[in-house]
Parts: structure tokens; sequence; C-alpha cells
């Protein structure tokens, strides 16, 4: 039989990945309230939003004595207390105040994942003082020092209550939530613990106030409760402290299930076998149908089509699964926003919108650095210090813009400032120094971009906290890419900045267009196309080594997808023409035929000696045919690369 102390490593294991996830809830939901806080309002922080903080601090406080995470239990605590005092209406929140309430959550989350990776835990002792620095002073007249008893008064006698669950009891109802509300009805908990017995079971501690006498808890023995009255000043339960009346706790069940990540990639793998699988039995009904009764063949027709959708309805609600709100990446914008304003002097208000919009988890978790890295740029780069906007006639305060919304199959996520804009020259002169060929002509879109996200490119001279070294937006660049987004750059000088990345809603299966160039046969994400149409091939003109179409009323670069892989074309009358990207970035690629609309399964290339540029994977089309998945954005970006260095070379 294993030890208690055995016993008791068992549970902890068993419950910190349910404490680091508890704790990102509690984390994510101080971060949106304290963001919206505003020591200048006339009366200060809500009442609502002052409990809803309290409650999120006391179950972290909780939490981490559960599982001995010390730190973090002690900065909870002094932030609980800090909120007390304001909930109390001792003090009022101040801009001082809302600073340490900002910086200790941001400490806090930095203590919590320092323990989650198993590397050192920071110092808290600053937090705490500036925690201590904004309290009420206490009777002794020493501020923030912290407090013998509670500042809540006692409601009677303290009762210690320990509950034993088991099977017997569940079945009539009596378990450990039953157990809470019945203690809340007569009283107040202020402490409540699960414990290990000797035997390895698991019971939960409760100490409640009450006023009423043994006798309502002796009724209750029958019910595995067992209770004995506390010494006036015993010590409370390790990890816990006052619950407000009104309060949840982390022992409350709730509708929510959480899931490892890795099993929904899991799932998501099988219904992607499922995918291939409909696609192979598609193929053979296809070959069999001529032999087959028209009658008998409708009835095997209608359920093919009927397990097509259910395939598709259950690859969309894994998908929704896998769905979390991108306001897990907004919502830390605001602390880093204020941080560097602060630091660097500027005026800069934040607005956030769409901050609702889905994407998929692992998405999120991939483009936390990159937007990450365009706020501070947008702050150090672009937004002027404020006797620089009063001379060019601006407000003082910056506007910082962060916004997402969802488009078909496609999620937009957008940073835009209303600063200095990029100074082109600056750029152009910096990119010949080190070495970038740069043309005279106009520098904006698409190749401004280019130079900015070149390795090593930065017009600083310094590093500092909010700019780094010339690798952060090549980086950006390269984790949209490799997530088959994109990411356009639009400035005007004088006026700002906007970098929008648009990327898929999910990676793993998504429809696709399936077209042959020289009878080779290619897959197109939809998301990447805006529209397929038919061109007369005696429409299309020549213009300086280049080839364009007509389109809408104006003109549109051609480039035929044979030349760029160097295939034999078969073109006929008419060409099939795929309309990708937006505004000047826009283009027409030119395939010999386009065959159908499937869904496919993307398998990624993660092998640096296969991976290639404008190939984002390959698909199994289910009849036994591996295809390459084409980016054809990246492709026609590259093919124009080529083909201005080709000028180059010829003009010299």
């Amino acid at each position: 039989m294993a030890s208690p102390e055995q016993g008791a490593d068992d549970f902890l294991a068993g419950f910190i990945d349910d404490y680091y996830a508890e704790c990102d809830e509690h984390l994510t939901t101080i971060r949106r309230l304290l963001s919206d806080a505003n020591p200048a309002a006339a009366r200060g922080m809500p009442a609502g939003t002052i409990e809803e903080l309290f409650r999120a601090f006391h179950s972290i406080k909780g939490l981490s004595g559960m599982v001995e995470l010390r730190d973090a239990e002690l900065l909870a605590h002094h932030m609980e207390s800090y909120l007390r005092q304001l909930r109390a209406r001792e003090t009022v929140l101040s801009s001082q105040g809302l600073d340490a309430l900002i910086g200790g959550t941001s400490l806090l989350e930095r203590v919590i994942a320092a323990h989650r990776e198993g590397t050192s835990s920071p110092v808290i002792a600053p937090a705490i003082e500036a925690l201590a620095i904004v309290s009420v002073p206490d009777l002794t007249g020493r501020p923030g020092t912290e407090r013998e008893t509670s500042i809540e008064q006692p409601l009677g006698t303290a009762w210690s209550v320990v509950f034993t669950p088991s099977a017997a009891l569940a079945a009539r109802g009596v378990t450990v939530d039953r157990v809470r509300t019945r203690l809340t009805e007569i009283g107040r908990i202020t402490g409540a613990a699960p414990r290990v017995d000797d035997a390895g079971g698991i019971t939960f501690e409760f100490v409640v106030e009450s006023v009423q006498d043994a006798s309502v808890f002796e009724s209750w023995a029958n019910d595995g409760i067992v209770s004995t009255q506390r010494a006036a000043h015993s010590p409370e339960i390790a990890g816990h402290a006052a619950e407000p009346a009104t309060g949840g706790s982390a022992l409350t069940s709730s509708h929510f299930v959480r899931v490892d990540l890795g099993r929904l990639d899991e799932l998501m793998r099988m219904i992607g076998d499922l995918v291939i699988t409909r696609a192979r039995l598609g193929e053979s009904l296809a070959k069999i149908e001529a032999r087959v009764p028209a009658v008998e063949w409708r009835t095997v027709q209608e359920n093919s089509h009927s397990m097509e959708r259910q395939l598709r309805d259950l690859r969309e609600g894994v998908m929704r699964v896998r769905l979390v709100r991108i306001g897990e990446i907004f919502e830390r914008m605001p602390f880093v926003v204020r941080d560097l304003a602060r630091e660097s002097g500027r005026g800069v208000e934040l607005q956030i919108t769409g901050q609702e919009t889905e994407i998929d988890k692992y998405l999120v978790e991939r483009m936390m650095d990159p937007v990450l890295h365009l706020v501070r740029n947008a702050v150090s780069h672009g937004i002027e210090p404020a006797a620089a906007r009063r001379a060019s006639g601006k407000d003082e305060t910056g506007l910082l813009t962060l916004s997402a919304a969802s488009v078909g199959d496609l999620v937009t996520i957008e940073v835009a400032d209303d600063g200095r804009g990029v100074d082109v020259d600056a750029v152009r002169k910096r990119a010949r120094a080190i070495g970038i060929a740069v043309d005279e002509g106009p520098l904006e879109g698409r190749e401004l971009l280019d130079i900015l996200c070149a390795p090593g490119f930065s017009t600083r001279d310094t590093a500092d906290r909010a700019a780094g070294r010339g690798v952060g937006m090549a980086v950006v660049r390269n984790a949209v890419q490799e997530l088959g987004g994109v990411l356009t750059l639009d400035t005007v000088r004088g006026q700002g900045t906007r970098f929008l990345i648009e990327l898929p809603l999910t990676l793993a299966i998504t429809d696709a267009i399936i077209a042959s160039v020289g009878g080779q046969i290619f897959a197109v994400p939809q998301s990447s196309v805006r529209e397929v149409i038919d061109v007369p091939a005696e429409s299309v003109r020549a213009l300086e080594n280049h080839e364009i179409m007509p389109y809408r009323g104006g003109v549109l670069p051609l480039l035929r997808l044979a030349s760029v892989f160097g295939l034999i074309a078969r073109p006929g009358r008419t060409l099939h023409v795929f309309v990708i990207g937006s505004g000047a970035s826009a283009v027409g690629v030119a395939v010999d035929r386009i065959h159908t609309q499937r869904e496919i399964v993307v398998r990624t290339m993660t092998d640096p000696l296969i991976r290639s540029e404008g190939i984002t994977g390959a698909t199994d089309l289910g009849d036994g045919r591996v295809v390459l998945i084409l980016d054809l954005l990246r492709t026609a970006r590259l093919a124009s690369e080529a083909s201005a260095a080709q000028a180059l070379r010829s003009g010299a």
C-alpha cells in the first residue's frame, strides 16, 4: 500500500495541470479587468470589478497553497488584501495602486510560469513592497504591515469540519459541493483544502465560523461529516483565507471540461484519415457507377453524400472545440503598452476591437510573440513623443489600434498607429549600407516590407527593451508564413502605419481547389483565393517583359504557373486564373485546368531538406496520388523577385 507521502505526491501530480489551467483562466480575467480600470474615474473602480478581482486572486491563493507554491500564494494574498481594503472603502484606487496591481499580476504570472517550467522563481519582495506602500496603515501605524487577524469580524465559534466522500454518499446526493452549501447556509467558510489521509484517500477540511451549536454538526454525522471546535486563535488551513459569502471557489463544479490540446490534435488527425478514406470511397464509387442500376445507384449516392455531410459536421465540430478567443493575445497588450509608454515618456491610447474573434488555439500560441513585437514597434518606432506630435498638429496622445475579425475561413489581425509612419528615405539608406539592393523608384507595400523583414535590418544603431536588433520583423513574417498566412504593410509618412496579418482559421483540414499545370496536379487552399475567373487568351497583353490581363475595368499582372515551375503548359483558348492578394499586391495566376473543389488534409513539411518556398505541404487526394499544396501568394512574390533580379542583371 502506498505511503501517505506517496499518496500526497500522486495527488499533487494529478492536480498540477488543473492548477495551471485554473490559474490561466483567473489571470486572463484579471488582465481583462485591470486593462479597463481607470483611477481617474469619479467613483473609482466599480464594486463589481473589485469583487471579481478579489475572487480571482483569492482562488489563485488557495490553489497555490494546495500545490505548495508559496511565492504565488503570498503574492496573491497581498493583492487580495489590497483589494479587500478597496472593497471596504478604506482606500480608493490611485494610479500608483493600479500600477502595483498590474506589476503584481505580471510577476504572479512569471512565478507560476517558472514553476511550470522548472526554473527559479523571480523575487517577489519588490511587488509586495509596492502593495504595502499603497495599502492603508494598520493600527500600529506601519503602512502595509500584515494584520494578525482578518479585517472581517468573526461570525461566531470557529469549527473544523472534515468531510470524507464515498460512492454511497454520492448516490444519496451528499457531495463536497453539497457540504459546502450547507456550511455557507449556517455561517462563513474561512478556509478549505483537500487532504490525503493515512490510507491514501481524499478528505476535505473546512473551517467555518457559525453561531450554531454542536447539535447542528452532530445531525450530519451520517453524511460523512465530523466536526470539532477550534481554539480561538488556531491557525487557518494553509493556503486559504476567508471566502466572500457570495464567492465561488476552486472546488465548485462547472460545465467546462479541460482537454489536453494534444488529444484534440490526435482527434483531428483521425478525422483527417476519415476525410482521406471518404475521398477514396468516392473514387471507388465513381468507377462502378456505370455497372450499378440507376435505382440502386441513387441509394448509394444518397448514403455517400450523407456520410460526406456528417463528416464535414464532425470536422467543423472538432474545429469549434479548438477555437479560443483571440482576446488571449489582446488582453496582454494593455500591460505592455502601459509599461513601454511609461518608459519612453509617450502618451499612448490603446483601442482594442474584435477580441471575441475565435481562432485555433495552436495559432494563438504561435502568434503571441509576433503581435507583441508589432505592438512594441508601434510604440518604439511609430508613435512620436508629445513635443513632436504637437509640432505636427497632432494630439499629444498617440492612438494604437489592435483589432481582429473573421472573414470566411480567414482571421485578420491588424496593428495600426497614427504615428510618424515609415521613413522610406532612411530605410533605403540603411538598406544600401548593409548591402541590400534598392531601386530609386517608389518604395512601398511589398517591397518596403521585404526590406524591413530582411534579417539584420534595423534603422536603429542601439537596442532597447521595445525594439531588438533587426531580427524582430523577420521573425514576425516567418511565423506568419509558416502558419500559411500573409503579412502586409501600409504606411503614410506623418500619418501612421498599419500591419495586417491574414491567417487561416485552422491548419489541419481545409477546403482546396484542385488544378493542373503541365500535367502536374496541385492543391490551392480556397482561403487564399479571392476568386476564380476565365480570361480569353487573346485579351492578354505584354508590357515590359510582363503580361497583364483585363480585370473589372482595369488590368491585373498575370503570372503563368507553368513558367514559374518550368513545366510545359497546355493552354487553351481560355486561361483559368486564380485572383490572389488585394490592392496593389493583387495578381492573377494562370493554370491549365481547374478540376474540382474538395476537402483536403494538410500534411506540413517540417524537414528542412525537403521544404521549399511556395509549398506549404502535401495531401492525399484519395486515389493514391500525393499532390503538393501551393502558397500562391508566396509563389507570386518569389517569381516577382526573380524577375526583378533578372532585369537588374540584364541592365548591368
